[in-house]
């Protein structure tokens, strides 16, 4: 059982009279969940998956060229710090760095690239920051939300903006709080 925040449930559950034990998180649809309701522990995890397999990737491939080990790490790991970001969209600095340090570190390996600045490594591999995609990513659900693409009511997230005469695009929202 997972109690989410400081109030602890108190009749305790149990199935066929064996009590549920109290967690302090778990995971649900791939997400790790926690009591907090933080995502660190969530990034934790699968950036750890991540350079596992972007070490995979250079122990498993002869070739050294960067073209072929990019295309492994965009096709096997960097998918794990993408997938469903929207839900555990990550808002602290410290795990934003945690999962942009799994792409910084794989270009600084590749070959020809170890002294060139991470901005330099994503010009010339022409790559977006993982903190961009993750952006880009968030700006997309917002659209698809707002504009009902997905099956989630507008209403819950984004207020129309009072404003009649507005600068822009005639459909305007606010942000809810």
């Amino acid at each position: 059982m997972l109690n989410i925040g400081n109030v602890v449930v108190q009749p305790r559950f149990s199935i066929n009279g064996i009590l549920l034990p109290t967690v302090l998180s778990c995971r649900d649809l791939g997400i790790t969940v926690s009591h907090d309701l933080s995502p660190s522990a969530h990034i934790s995890g699968i950036t750890v998956k991540a350079h596992q397999r972007a070490n995979l990737i250079f122990r498993s491939f002869v070739s050294l060229d960067a073209s072929i080990l990019l295309r492994a790490y965009l096709t096997y790991a960097r998918p794990l710090v993408e997938c469903n970001s929207v839900v555990w969209s990550p808002c602290l600095k410290q795990d934003i760095k945690t999962i942009e340090h799994v792409q910084c570190r794989f270009t600084k390996r590749l070959p020809g690239f170890k002294n060139l600045t991470y901005t330099e490594r994503l010009k010339r591999l022409k790559l977006l920051s993982l903190e961009l995609r993750h952006l880009y990513s968030n700006l997309i659900w917002c659209y698809k939300i707002s504009f009902g693409y997905v099956d989630i009511s507008s209403d819950e997230f984004f207020a129309a903006s009072p404003a009649v005469h507005t600068r822009g695009h005639p459909i305007q929202t606010v942000l809810k709080t």
